[in-house]
């Protein structure tokens, strides 16, 4: 077993041998969806959130035991190693306990307390701690020589030496450490230097604000924190302190002789000097990771539900990339997205050729036999809508307004640059909104997720971890949904389990060279894909119309078979017991039980075999806005209007009415009862119906309610 093991399951209430397995199937290489889907029996069903808090608590796991070998060597070194202190070292599992227990014997720069035992006076020091010396100022008086003037500058050296003991003892910082956790408080003020100043003006909200750490949420605690950044604010967070000092006085204060009275001063010192000022900037950090890890949560979710959007399919669509002076970019694409025409019309002023504009989306719709426009939501979207939905196109051909969030990115990018080396950025951005209507999640991959707008204090959080939980939540996405061999980009299949850019490429080119893939088997031939790569990826593989429908389903080749025994002993084949329920509603899954083999695996062979390769993701909608509705200028409060949930933050809903501008449904009106978390209430991209509640035209601020 794991030696981390046991605290890993502790911490996070799960069972030692899930734990033990899950690890060993890490180690081993294994993605997290491919263990979440494919190896539920080894891990006893655990699902990809809970994998990879394993991961991630087994990694910050394995920095602490390197941590403390450090701490031991250079203990060690200075010959202070007791057995005592080794063990409380390795029996550590706390970053900021273990910090305390090195911290009396890490390097540290010439303190006032160093400069005073240099001058002899420790043995002072000891003699005032004790507190038994009636009169300690005449005892200091045997200090004095020519680096140290009086015995007061003699009794300030001891107390130096005293106030940096108890700001290294480990029992003092955890007493002001709970005292931060129970009762600190943020507080933030503004710099009034930049009162008055424009960039000051959205931090209004902050510029005398107070409340307990403990309850400061998320998105406050990084609008002070980017305030602060910004020299805007200043941020402080701080316990009472006299309870705190009190607390301390009560430990280190032992007489009330003037000893006593001495100690006590070094208490306070050590307290305001050395010890509160390191709290607080731990307690700075670990409320700012708290609030990253809340922010980047929310992030991933709305990246989750973006990426699974309900995909339109492949149809023959137009894009439209809406603007009123550089015109509309258009583009008309085929049912795989291949890019078959572009032109630009400008249907709006200043230009005005609206009649001209008419003639060619028509004749556009005609020559390429369109199904479907898909119009991006930013400059002149509403208009651009309205002018299309009044051609009278045939009934069959769907509008829908697209989220264009990250299309400019993605035209510059060389991902875009590799698909359409001959177009400009125009074009290339509205081919991406017209891909985005018939597949979301193989769109967005193609773009970094900070850049498609629906986060929360994206560019104030932890990077590094940002990245990392959503690419996580990319690859989750992707081989939730299942990806076709054979149209995929290469892009997207980087994401697929147990690939990756070079891989990825390597199909590519097979599949350019050799046409089609008619078999999960032919994996095999692709150079550099090895046994381990296809046996994380195959399962996510999906191939229509292959001689072998399984190849078009999640089943993995290693379960195929087991269902070929089931068809065996139903007396058919695969394909006629995929096709006649009858004859699965008889097999009895718990037969084909084996070592390797659990219910878990069956049940979900079972449920695939029911509707093999079916798409997990919704049916898309069309929807329109209030026709009377085009501006701020037109809203009125107590207004009901329809809405698109464009970003969801956890205060919250932003809500786009038509007017190029988001109102914000607060939480705490997203329904008639108390909501937690928003994603409760409300989906990304749901079409919702809201009531205007105030518009603040000076702060250029939408406030809606869903409580009506």
């Amino acid at each position: 077993m794991n030696t981390l093991t046991p605290i890993i399951a502790q911490r996070l209430g799960l069972g030692q041998e899930q734990v033990d397995n899950t690890l060993a199937l890490l180690d081993a290489g294994c993605t997290i969806p491919f263990i979440a889907r494919y190896r539920k029996e080894r891990t006893g069903n655990l699902n990809e959130v809970q994998i990879a808090q394993i991961s991630e608590l087994y990694e910050k796991l394995q920095e602490l035991e390197k941590r403390k070998e450090t701490i031991l060597k250079t203990i060690g070194e200075q010959g202070a190693l007791t057995p005592e202190l080794e063990s409380r070292i390795r029996q550590c599992y706390v970053s900021s306990e273990l910090e305390d227990l090195y911290l009396p014997y890490k390097p540290k720069r010439r303190t006032r307390a160093q400069v005073a035992r240099e001058q002899g006076l420790e043995p002072l020091a000891v003699l005032l701690k004790a507190q038994r010396e009636r009169d300690p100022w005449q005892r200091a008086e045997a200090f004095v020589n020519d680096q140290v003037a009086d015995a007061e500058a003699a009794i300030q050296g001891a107390q130096d030496i005293i106030a940096e003991e108890i700001s290294e003892d480990a029992r003092s910082r955890q007493t002001v450490r709970t005292a931060f956790e129970r009762g600190a408080m943020i507080r933030s003020k503004v710099v009034k230097a930049k009162a008055d100043s424009d960039e000051a003006a959205k931090y209004s909200d902050y510029f005398d604000f107070e409340e307990p750490l403990r309850r400061c949420s998320s998105h406050r605690l990084l609008a002070m924190r980017r305030g602060e950044k910004e020299g805007i604010l200043r941020v402080t967070i701080s316990p009472d302190d006299e309870q705190c000092a009190e607390r301390l006085i009560r430990q280190h204060v032992r007489s009330s002789n003037e000893c006593g009275q001495l100690v006590e001063d070094a208490v306070i010192d050590a307290y305001k000097r050395l010890i509160k000022p390191s709290i607080e900037t731990e307690f700075a950090n670990s409320s700012k990771t708290q609030a990253d890890e809340q922010a980047i949560d929310v992030f991933a979710g709305n990246l989750r539900q973006l990426l699974l959007a309900a995909p339109l399919g492949p149809k023959r669509v137009m894009g439209i990339d809406p603007g009123f002076r550089t015109g509309c970019k258009v583009v008309c694409l085929d049912a795989q997205g291949n890019l078959l025409h572009h032109e630009a019309i400008f249907p709006h002023p200043p230009v005005n050729h609206r009649m001209q504009a008419t003639v060619h989306v028509q004749q556009m719709v005609k020559d390429y036999g369109i199904e479907a426009i898909a119009i991006g939501n930013g400059t002149a979207s509403r208009e651009t809508s309205d002018f299309i939905k009044d051609l009278g196109l045939p009934k069959e051909v769907r509008v829908f307004t697209v989220s264009e969030d990250g299309a400019s990115v993605y035209s510059v990018s060389q991902t875009a640059r590799d698909e359409f080396p001959d177009e400009d950025v125009t074009v290339r951005g509205a081919v991406s909104i017209g891909r985005r209507l018939m597949d979301p999640l193989a769109e967005l991959v193609k773009i970094d997720p900070k850049s498609i707008g629906v986060g929360q204090y994206q560019h104030d959080v932890d990077q590094g971890k940002l990245k990392k939980s959503l690419d996580q939540t990319v690859e989750s996405c992707v081989n939730s949904v299942g990806v076709n061999l054979n149209t995929a980009s290469q892009h997207l299949l980087t994401y697929v389990s147990g690939l990756g850019p070079a891989l990825a490429k390597n199909i590519v080119a097979y599949r350019r060279q050799n046409g089609a893939f008619t078999s999960r088997a032919q994996l095999k031939k692709v150079p550099r894909l090895g046994p381990s790569a296809y046996e994380q990826c195959a399962g996510f593989l999906r191939i229509p119309g292959a001689k072998n429908p399984l190849d078009n389903s999640a089943v993995h080749p290693e379960s195929y078979p087991i269902v070929a025994q089931m068809a065996k002993d139903s007396g058919c084949t695969v394909d006629q017991l995929i096709a006649d329920k009858e004859k699965r509603s008889h097999i009895d899954i718990k037969r084909y039980v084996t070592a390797s083999v659990g219910l878990p695996t069956l049940t979900d062979i079972m449920s695939e075999l029911e509707k093999p390769g079916r798409d997990p993701r919704e049916q898309i909608e069309e929807f329109e806005f209030d026709p009377n509705v085009t501006s701020v200028d037109d809203l009125e409060e107590g207004m009901i209007l329809p809405g698109i949930v464009t970003n969801i933050t956890n205060f919250g809903a932003f809500v786009d009415i038509g007017v190029h501008q988001d109102g914000l449904v607060h939480i705490s009106q997203l329904a008639n009862r108390y909501v937690k978390d928003a994603n409760e209430v409300v989906k990304l991209h749901q079409h919702v119906r809201v009531m205007v509640k105030e518009v603040d035209h000076r702060r250029g601020r939408i406030s809606l309610t869903m409580r009506f």
